[in-house]
């Protein structure tokens, strides 16, 4: 299971915790009617507006308590026990909550027989829920699905018994793919073990530019080689990479760091962006539910722009385009066709015509363009079909724009593939600030301070300024 079903399945517990709220507050009921209040009681009891407000209240409480306690951020590495206990703190706190809420308006129902079956019947179906998320989290990645790609710097019996011990959890989801270290007296012996030395530490910062890794692991001794694990910490900050090391500290001016344990080992994680958690699965599920619709919206404006491509230019009616997306993984980014059949071969003959600034290739009378394709280009019609992307998984509907494998090779500063460690997206700060006319080097910057200065509530304000920006046509190529 890929990281996106990951979170919209997450993202669905989020409303089954609520619906399970819900449910408990029905089963609550029963004992009541089998004690002291009778049937015909019960349904003399007036649900009056202010009961019911009472009641929806209680509901957003309840969510916002399991968001605050981090109920909702990835427990991959975290205990069964340290949850279950997290579990407990919240249902205590939402139901003393829904008691002071029985005080204050007078809401009969609300006693303290109530209130205790209610607390036991939501703690043992949303412990029972997570327990089997855990379960089924745990068979998918026994099934080498939903792994995360790790790389162990130092090749030390510390670092060598870490990565053995990872690799003995396959329900935690990591792939181990090797090490990186310098040439020691032992390390004969270590290869000989079938562990691999994928590059050494000058080499590292270029290894993780030109490879998928999703994790680096610190197991250098930081005191002797204190150095040289600062610069390869730079180089994942820089780059974007989750990094975990042994508690210690260093100077990150753009990364930020959140404590925990990885199987009972202290670890201090450093990540740029936004980290795992509520946010980030309210934009996922912001990205499907707003693709679906824009999807149905649209599907008449791409049908006629897929007839006039038919019947203006012979060729295929989608461009299909390997780009990177999260982390380098490549994917199949999809278009309307605007150029001729063949356009992305003839671009080597066309390099001397670029007029982009930087890596990225941009030519405003480009040859190539059809005569439709030039009118979908300035109307970004030609772009619809990416809200398929974003359904997938592979982009959102706002993030760095996914740029092909040949203008991330032309990238000459580290800082500039920070924009990796996020998806890519349809829109972003780039393309309300000028798109093509801005310069590359305004671009990355743009890049940037999205990722530092990520909200749902600039995703909101990034796609109303875009719909002004594409009728406008600025910038566009």
């Amino acid at each position: 299971m890929g990281r996106s079903r990951r979170r919209v399945l997450m993202g669905a517990f989020k409303l089954g915790d609520v619906c399970l709220c819900m449910t408990s507050f029905g089963l609550a009921t029963i004992p009541i009617l089998r004690g002291s209040m009778s049937l015909t009681r019960f349904f003399s009891l007036r649900i009056s507006i202010r009961n019911l407000a009472v009641f929806t209240a209680f509901l957003i409480l309840w969510h916002l308590i399991f968001i605050a306690l981090g109920l909702y951020q990835s427990k991959r590495l975290s205990s069964r026990a340290a949850e279950m206990y997290d579990l407990l703190r919240a249902t205590v706190l939402g139901t003393a909550g829904l008691g002071v809420a029985g005080l204050l308006f007078g809401v009969r129902m609300l006693h303290p027989i109530f209130l205790l079956w209610f607390w036991v019947i939501i703690s043992a179906l949303t412990i029972t829920s997570r327990l089997l998320l855990r379960t089924a989290l745990k068979i998918i990645r026994r099934r080498n699905r939903n792994l995360r790609r790790m790389l162990v710097v130092g090749s030390n019996p510390r670092a060598l018994a870490f990565a053995r011990k990872v690799q003995s959890r396959p329900e935690l989801g990591y792939e181990v793919i090797g090490f990186a270290d310098e040439p020691w007296s032992g390390r004969q012996d270590f290869s000989k073990n079938g562990e691999r030395i994928l590059c050494d530490l000058e080499g590292l910062p270029r290894f993780l530019r030109q490879n998928v890794v999703d994790e680096v692991v610190m197991g250098l001794p930081l005191k002797s080689c204190y150095h040289q694990a600062s610069r390869i910490a730079t180089a994942c900050e820089e780059q974007g990479i989750i990094l975990r090391f042994p508690l210690t500290i260093f100077d990150f001016k753009i990364a930020r760091s959140q404590a925990g344990d990885f199987d009972g080992n202290p670890f201090i994680t450093v990540f740029t962006g936004a980290h795992e958690g509520g946010s980030t699965w309210a934009k996922r599920a912001l990205d499907i539910v707003f693709s679906a619709v824009l999807i149905l919206l649209f599907a008449p404006l791409v049908g006629l722009a897929a007839l006039l491509i038919k019947l203006t230019s012979p060729g295929p009616l989608f461009f299909v385009h390997q780009r990177l997306g999260r982390n380098k993984r490549p994917f199949s980014m999809y278009k309307l066709r605007t150029m001729v059949v063949g356009a992305d071969k003839r671009q080597v003959e066309l390099e001397h015509l670029n007029e982009a600034e930087g890596p990225v290739f941009k030519i405003k009378k480009d040859p190539r363009i059809t005569a439709i394709g030039r009118l979908l280009r300035k109307t970004s019609i030609d772009e619809l079909p990416q809200l398929f992307n974003v359904v997938k998984g592979e982009m959102s509907l706002v993030g760095p724009r996914p740029l092909p494998l040949r203008d991330y090779q032309g990238f000459d500063k580290d800082w500039q593939r920070r924009r990796f460690s996020v998806r890519p997206g349809i829109t972003c700060l780039w393309q309300i600030n000028g798109r093509s006319s801005a310069t590359f080097e305004k671009w990355m910057q743009l890049d940037m301070e999205y990722i530092d200065g990520w909200s749902l509530w600039l995703d909101v304000k990034i796609l109303f300024m875009t719909i002004p920006a594409v009728l406008r046509g600025v910038g566009a190529a």
